[in-house]
């Protein structure tokens, strides 16, 4: 006869606190304070003691800090690789192209911060005033943070748990001098884990307009996506909608459009279908996509004329819509 083994009980991961060893169960647990996770612990007294926990002290910081942003979007892919770090650039390229419009981007891409690179501000550093640390500024109305301005060189290796990377998200969001912003784009890793539970928290009180979950044709990046999407309703995020990343090849030289990584289950269309949750639109590939990424510029202002760039302006102009603001013309 089988010894069958009960099933562990997962700790609601927004209980978690953000300075937590790897396997705490979580401060509303009966295991709190008391598990074998908990040895060594700032927190163990307090969570073993009948004191009522109080809220994280970092949310009315993070409340007030935010309060001067109007939108915060997500930019989410369950697979790597699949462009969602160009995503986001783009998206921030696009809506700083409006002077009237002021933009950041957050870079939570903790172990591959890519985003430095892809804004061509890899060689510059944070500084910090009264206010707090400043954002990068690629351009007057378009600034950037991220871990990898804080790494002594871009072959550093960022070799950190949990309640490290919580630490540091935290302090993205209420000691990052943002300003008056119009929208903060969030640039994640791969994945439903701690970065993306984090900021769930964090903006839990100042609320998130959505997320854009990204995606390219083959099957194996779509069963993550589905996953990313069931993270989304369970955390009670938006999907303003999926991205199609790298959906089809288009030659430079006379601009045909073909089919590389061929879309056998349908593709992020019928996906949507399937979801009920829109399609936002399809990006087709372009060598200087990748180009303009090494280069750190804009390729909606390198190569305005690629079908890519029209794919990229479409879908954020759907963005736009859905977040009541009208399409910049």
């Amino acid at each position: 006869m089988l010894a069958v083994r009960p099933s562990a009980v997962v700790p609601d991961s927004l209980s978690v606190p953000s300075n937590a060893p790897e396997h705490c169960p979580g401060t509303e647990s009966e295991l709190a304070g008391k598990a074998d996770a908990c040895n060594g612990c700032a927190n163990q007294e307090i969570c073993a003691s009948n004191t009522p926990k109080g809220p994280d002290p970092a949310l009315p910081l993070i409340r007030d800090r935010m309060a001067t942003v109007k939108h915060k979007i997500l930019v989410l892919s369950g697979k790597g690789g699949v462009g969602k770090s160009t995503f986001t650039a783009q998206l921030g390229w696009a809506f700083a192209a409006d002077d009237q419009i002021q933009t950041g981007v957050m870079d939570v891409d903790i172990c591959g911060p890519s985003i430095p690179t892809i804004f061509g501000v890899a060689l510059e550093q944070v500084h910090s005033s009264s206010s707090g640390w400043s954002p990068v500024y690629v351009q007057d109305n378009l600034g950037i943070m991220s871990v990898g301005f804080m790494l002594p060189s871009s072959r550093d290796a960022v070799m950190w748990r949990g309640p490290k990377k919580n630490g540091l998200i935290a302090q993205f969001l209420k000691d990052v001098d943002w300003g008056d912003l119009d929208y903060l784009v969030i640039d994640t890793p791969p994945g439903t884990s701690d970065e993306h539970l984090s900021v769930v928290q964090y903006l839990k009180e100042s609320g998130i307009d959505g997320a854009v979950l990204v995606t390219t044709p083959q099957e194996v990046s779509l069963q993550d996506v589905r996953r990313e999407i069931d993270f989304c309703r369970k955390v009670g995020i938006r999907v303003l909608g999926l991205v199609e990343n790298m959906s089809g090849f288009v030659c430079p030289g006379c601009k045909t459009e073909s089919q590389i990584f061929k879309p056998t289950t349908g593709g992020a269309e019928r996906l949507a279908k399937e979801t009920g949750i829109q399609l936002l639109g399809k990006v087709p590939l372009d060598p200087r996509i990748g180009k303009s990424a090494d280069y750190g510029v804009s390729f909606l202002d390198e190569y305005p004329d690629s079908p890519a760039s029209d794919a990229y302006l479409d879908i954020i102009d759907k963005i736009k819509n859905i977040l009541g603001n009208e399409t910049t013309p």
